[in-house]
């Protein structure tokens, strides 16, 4: 660990403070932000430094050997390059960009995002591109329709809801000489759900009896056989003999055989106590990996974890229920997942 770069990290991690700071006063969070000259920055691109540099040594090779057609082109080039960044900025400016949906995720995937974007007047809109800084982005162009629906993508690591950073919107318009940006916040926030992972199959043979159905802490057992009275069932040969009702053929009835059926929860419970000894991220991937596997089975399925329980049910609404839950169970007092 050199000395240098022990000093430069939390400079660099203060400076990127202050500008989120400065950048929260000059553009608050809005699911719809409409971009003006206080929302857009402009400075020459790399190729535009380079086209200074060459329009420079023109110059100098031209009031060296006094040719006054270097020195035209020269000024000639000057002009073109101090009227573009009047089309770069108009090409931004005035837009506006609405979020439409913040879509689920889970976590080690990615997160995407709707976003709406249109433009006010008829000027046409090219080479526009808007997307998080380390990720491919969405690019657009405006010509004949007036917005755009577009859909960017956020790597999401950890379960929880996610604080979406700030969205750059940028374009090079028309010659790629001048670069035009802005940040924007749109107050997107991801909800997460916890990674699948594998447990095994479907704990059907799992259950809770009723007396212990209410309570997290007893450990599912296995189911029994019947044992309460449910009612006569006229007799069918093969029945077994013992659980004929002989008191009600004696009073000249016909022969039924005693109906007994178990009161034990035989409905499929994907509870957290089936899965001691793991850690609370194992369990919480494994319970959603078992949702997703019941859901495609269309096997209705209840949730037990420590403060939540959700009757068994199935459908996408009760997957929803059921993942949601999963993504948002606390660690340590605190939710799970991260914010930006």
């Amino acid at each position: 660990m050199s000395f240098p770069s022990d000093i430069a990290r939390p400079i660099a991690d203060r400076w990127r403070e202050l500008m989120q700071r400065w950048l929260s006063r000059r553009s608050p969070p809005s699911r719809s932000v409409t971009l003006d000259h206080s929302k857009l920055f402009i400075l020459p691109s790399r190729a535009g430094m380079g086209f200074l540099l060459v329009v420079a040594l023109l110059w100098l090779l031209g009031t060296n050997y006094e040719n006054n057609l270097v020195i035209a082109l020269t000024f000639l080039l000057v002009s073109l390059f101090a009227v573009l960044p009047v089309h770069t900025f108009a090409n931004l400016s005035g837009l506006r960009l609405q979020l439409l949906a913040a879509r689920p995720a889970f976590a080690g995937d990615y997160a995407e995002a709707d976003i709406d974007v249109s433009r006010s007047g008829s000027r046409v809109r090219e080479w526009i591109r808007v997307g998080w800084p380390a990720e491919e982005g969405a690019y657009l162009d405006l010509y004949e329709r007036s917005s755009a629906e577009i859909r960017v993508a956020l790597p999401v690591v950890a379960r929880g809801k996610v604080r979406a950073p700030r969205l750059r919107i940028e374009s090079r318009f028309p010659l790629g000489l001048f670069r035009c940006w802005s940040w924007v916040d749109l107050d997107i926030e991801f909800l997460v759900f916890p990674q699948p992972l594998s447990a095994g199959p479907l704990p059907i043979g799992a259950t809770l009896s009723d007396s212990e159905s209410d309570d997290l802490s007893v450990a599912p057992q296995a189911l029994r056989g019947g044992d309460d009275f449910a009612g006569l069932k006229p007799y069918q040969p093969g029945d077994s003999l013992r659980h004929l009702a002989w008191k009600q053929y004696a009073g000249g009835r016909d022969l039924y055989n005693k109906n007994y059926e178990s009161h034990a929860d035989t409905r499929l419970w994907l509870d957290w106590e089936l899965l001691g000894g793991r850690d609370v991220e194992t369990r919480l991937s494994n319970l959603c990996h078992w949702a997703l596997q019941a859901e495609r089975q269309q096997i209705a399925y209840g949730l037990r974890i420590p403060g939540s329980k959700l009757a068994p049910a199935q459908g996408a609404d009760h997957l929803q229920r059921v993942l949601t839950a999963l993504a948002l169970f606390p660690v340590k007092g605190g939710v799970g997942g991260q914010s930006k």
